[in-house]
């Protein structure tokens, strides 16, 4: 007894000091939750803030950071994984989806095969009319199949012919598109089924559409909305995007392309977007989806002290007007090619801004008691008297002269509906009907109009409307 109770202190003793010297060598980590063992995982997207994701999902900042602990709340990546608290029962990756042209509440959960509680639960979706056209969704990718093969059967087509055409069965198809038997299909109802994708009319748009999306989702105010669409051959297209009538241009492969500004003092909310087809034979269809425009998030510009002639209604709305007139007209001929450039590019950075576009502005009369309210229509680089200004993209010059506000002015018709205004000149050097290409010299940076000193005042219309010149600087359009 005396020496198994020896041995067993013994081993006691090397348990103890194996376990000091495993402590010291491996010091204890908390489990951290982003590691995936508390709830699922949301990927970073562009625009996401602590705070957003925080109310997104229903919980605190507090609970998300502890759920993060390792996570620099003031160096937020796109891409980076952030663990979700709080939503028992959910794992995987929580993805997310753009509502785009003809999505609708339905075909998202066909293609998805999201549960409607579990997809109503994360989105906070009240009802199927929420889905409007650039609403972000939370799609959950667990266990279940995604389709990307959409269908769309014809007026009077069974769903066996249906099965046949797409090698599958009725009953596959009954299950995936949560459909009550094989009997219940509808025309041009978007559907799903097994297989990639195959481009052919499944929209979800009337028969004269074969594809529509509009690029770069959601659009904020004072930015530009892409609308592509591909139709059926002799389809004359049209449309609306809040309260612009869309003019559509030929592009490559039978594709039609629109471009539409939208307006910087728009309020964030819900629009109409329609889309028009006239057919052949006269006869027309239309396809309409409420959009959302969200913020620009622009600032508050200090208060200005001008000349009050500049902001006098008597000269500021002809010349207005005036500008509305040169910019309205949309050429079907396409002249840029590629990017556009910098036109302060021949003497300053591109970065090299003294005022953005979008924030918004009070003008004071100096010595009166004339003020304005607005925004600043464009994009202000600096530099001083003299310096070059050039072409961001070839073009036709439509006007050039002296207006109150704007100073000396020149304006360019890059087609289809897309124009670029410089304001505040000292000199310009070139004159109505000249084509210029892009990099060409065009005028001279000067403090004329309506100013506080010297700098390029740079603005872009997009049918109609001022949009933000830096989004054109940073990406291609179309």
């Amino acid at each position: 007894m005396k020496l198994a109770t020896k041995s067993n202190l013994t081993m006691r003793k090397y348990a103890f000091y194996f376990i000091l010297l495993f402590i010291l060598i491996f010091p204890f980590q908390p489990a951290r939750a982003q590691d995936g063992t508390t709830g699922p995982v949301y990927i970073v997207q562009s625009g996401d803030s602590l705070y957003s994701i925080a109310l997104r999902f229903g919980i605190t900042l507090d609970q998300l950071l502890t759920a993060n602990n390792s996570v620099d709340p003031n160096n937020l990546q796109v891409g980076q994984q952030l663990t979700i608290p709080g939503l028992d029962g959910v794992t995987g990756i929580l993805n997310t989806k753009f509502i785009n042209f003809g999505d609708s509440y339905r075909s998202l959960m066909r293609q998805t095969q999201v549960p409607d509680a579990l997809f109503r639960r994360l989105n906070h979706v009240v009802s199927p009319s929420e889905f409007y056209v650039g609403v972000n969704m939370i799609v959950p990718l667990q266990d279940q199949p995604q389709y990307a093969k959409r269908i769309s059967p014809a007026a009077g087509e069974s769903l066996l012919e249906m099965a046949v055409k797409n090698n599958t069965d009725v009953w596959s198809l009954v299950s995936i598109n949560q459909i009550k038997g094989s009997w219940a299909s509808l025309p041009n109802d978007t559907m799903y089924a097994p297989g990639e994708s195959s481009g052919t009319n499944v929209s979800g748009l009337p028969s004269a559409f074969i594809s529509a999306e509009i690029r770069d989702l959601p659009i904020k105010q004072g930015g530009t909305g892409v609308i592509t669409v591909v139709a059926q051959p002799g389809v004359k297209l049209g449309g609306i995007l809040v309260d612009h009538s869309l003019n559509f241009f030929p592009s490559e492969n039978g594709v039609q392309i629109a471009l539409q500004g939208v307006h910087a003092l728009l309020e964030p909310g819900v629009y109409p977007l329609r889309l028009d087809a006239t057919l052949p034979d006269g006869t027309t269809q239309s396809y309409e989806q409420l959009i959302l425009i969200v913020s620009g998030n622009y600032p508050e510009d200090p208060l200005l002290y001008v000349d009050p002639a500049t902001i006098d209604p008597a000269s500021t709305e002809p010349e207005s007007q005036q500008l509305i007139s040169i910019t309205t007209p949309a050429s079907p001929v396409k002249f840029w090619v590629g990017d556009f450039i910098s036109p302060a590019i021949a003497y300053a950075e591109s970065t090299y801004f003294t005022s953005r576009y979008g924030s918004r502005r009070t003008y004071i009369g100096q010595g009166t008691n004339l003020t304005i309210n607005g925004f600043h229509t464009g994009l202000d680089f600096g530099g001083g008297d003299g310096l070059p200004i050039t072409a961001p993209a070839s073009g036709v010059v439509v006007f050039t002269g002296p207006w109150t506000v704007r100073g000396n002015a020149t304006v360019i018709d890059h087609g289809w509906g897309v124009y670029s205004g410089f304001w505040h000149q000292s000199a310009t050097q070139v004159q109505v009907g000249q084509t210029v290409k892009i990099g060409d010299v065009i005028g001279l940076v000067g403090g004329t109009g309506r100013v506080t000193g010297a700098h390029l005042h740079w603005e872009l219309w997009v049918n109609g409307v001022q949009v933000d010149p830096l989004d054109w600087l940073n990406q291609t359009y179309p």
